[in-house]
């Protein structure tokens, strides 16, 4: 279904306020820095793919997942003029470093090695690998953006570290140095014609890959757990007015391997509301992944002040031409949110 189908369905006083969120892990990362830039300019079919997705879908914020990052912003740059030439125009961007590929010079995956991928402060080829970014149609504060990628892990209220035989793991001193954020936390201040929004946006590791201290598994959980901490005011003064929360969560609340207790709170909790987006034949599934099939992991969540007209999963029928190309894009789907402010 097109957007402007959808609009033709909603109250004509909603059509003129209504902001579309969306999360897409594009899955727009390569094996080594600058070859996403190449195959953006080389007119890549998966590039194309993701960049048809998007113009299908239209949203007015986008958090994207799985960008590869670089110093100068030139992946992200070309990628936003291709959308730009493709008819739709993000002035405003908001990217900044994730943890990804950054080396800890520590052994932080237990495999008595360092300055492999895993001993990064998030898993990665190269420093940017799998980034995240946000794109707008509205002026971001730039100034006011909350970046908690630095965070500890140690530091986050509650967290569960794991541990071997009673012992930290993979060391006491890798646990001092280990960040939360696998990719980033960022809140993202957005000024839309209809009110101030905060866009809250995460990718988080996936939590299996590991052995019995379960260690993705429960950072997992935290960098979950995080939003709630956050909204409680306990890592500083809790954002204010709305938000959307939106990103890769790497768990189902049913089916996953992980602590899907995590994200079921976080789905449950009061503050916000969880639309259930589906596809047009009522599949929640997100995401297919051959060893595992198919689960819902990516994420767009208001906050509950805010009041939900429309949301869905972009998935096409099987006849639709589209469906192809959304295979082609990602093994993840976009998810939107049509949003108005009361």
């Amino acid at each position: 279904m097109t957007r402007a189908l959808i609009l033709l369905m909603l109250p004509l006083a909603a059509q003129a306020e209504a902001v579309r969120v969306a999360t897409y892990n594009t899955e727009l990362s390569r094996k080594g820095p600058g070859l996403l830039l190449r195959d953006i300019q080389r007119d890549d079919a998966q590039v194309q793919a993701v960049v048809d997705v998007l113009v299908a879908v239209q949203p007015d914020i986008l958090a994207l997942q799985g960008i590869d990052w670089d110093m100068d912003g030139l992946a992200l740059t070309a990628f936003a003029e291709a959308l730009r030439s493709a008819g739709l125009d993000y002035p405003h961007r908001f990217t900044a470093q994730p943890n990804t590929g950054i080396d800890s010079g520590l052994d932080l995956d237990g495999d008595g090695r360092t300055q492999g991928p895993g001993d990064s402060q998030g898993w990665g080829l190269f420093t940017g690998h799998g980034g995240l970014a946000v794109l707008s149609r509205y002026e971001i504060a730039q100034d006011e953006a909350q970046n908690f990628a630095s965070l500890l892990w140690s530091e986050l209220p509650g967290a569960e570290l794991p541990l071997v035989n009673g012992a930290p793991y993979p060391s006491a001193q890798a646990q001092a140095a280990q960040r939360l954020s696998s990719t980033g936390h960022w809140v993202v201040p957005v000024t839309t014609p209809f009110g101030h929004l905060n866009l809250m946006t995460f990718h988080a590791t996936p939590p299996v890959f590991d052995g019995p201290e379960d260690r993705n598994g429960l950072r997992n959980r935290d960098e979950i757990r995080f939003w709630s901490l956050l909204l409680d005011g306990q890592l500083g003064p809790a954002p204010e007015g709305s938000f959307v929360i939106a990103g890769d969560a790497n768990l189902d609340p049913r089916e996953s391997d992980g602590r899907t207790e995590t994200v079921a709170a976080l789905l449950s909790d009061p503050r916000l509301q969880d639309p259930q987006p589906t596809t047009a034949k009522g599949d929640a599934a997100t995401v297919d992944w051959k060893a595992v099939g198919e689960l819902r992991v990516d994420y767009v969540l208001p906050s509950a002040d805010l009041q939900v007209v429309n949301s869905g999963v972009f998935w096409p029928n099987p006849e639709d031409p589209m469906r192809e190309t959304a295979q082609r894009a990602s093994r993840h789907r976009l998810v939107w949110v049509d949003i108005t402010f009361q």
